[in-house]
């Protein structure tokens, strides 16, 4: 019994290691996910307009301000748009996280930007991952219609 606890123990501390943001001060010039440079990168204000406006991207590349970043994995970020919304990004195929410390930071993203239906679910996950209070988390009722970015790289620019 006592080599099943200390497994469990074991088991239960690594899980809780790996389910942690990347550690990390996010410096100017750190890169996540596929490697990539900064020139050429758009405004986000236009990549944003352009995909209100129905045209989708498949990759581009763009500058934006990080304004949250999941607090449990580093696994998503919100991006500030000058209209004051908050748009969503999702690390393509799981495959890196942001270090908490990306929060305020300017960065580069490279990836594909659409329109996508939000489920009430997924916004509910999004809450609890952002730590909203559980009455915030009930007044989500509806799906939301929103510019999405799944990411293939972000580099920290300042």
């Amino acid at each position: 019994m006592k080599k099943f606890l200390s497994s469990l123990i074991c088991m239960s501390i690594a899980l809780l290691a790996v389910a942690q943001p990347p550690v990390g001060e996010a410096k100017p010039g750190e890169t996540y996910g596929e490697k990539m440079t900064t020139e050429e990168a758009l405004s986000f204000a236009d990549v944003v307009k352009k995909v209100k406006g129905g045209n989708d991207f498949a990759n581009v590349k763009f500058m934006a301000k990080v304004t949250d970043v999941c607090a449990k994995k580093g696994c998503w970020l919100k991006l500030e748009v000058p209209q004051g919304e908050e748009v969503m990004v999702k690390m393509k195929d799981y495959a890196f996280f942001l270090p908490v410390a990306a929060k305020g930071k300017m960065v580069v993203i490279e990836g594909e930007v659409i329109m996508k239906t939000t489920t009430v679910a997924e916004l509910k996950h999004y809450a609890e991952d952002a730590k909203k209070t559980q009455a915030e988390i009930d007044q989500i009722t509806d799906p939301k219609k929103e510019v999405r970015v799944t990411a293939k790289g972000i580099v920290i620019v300042d």
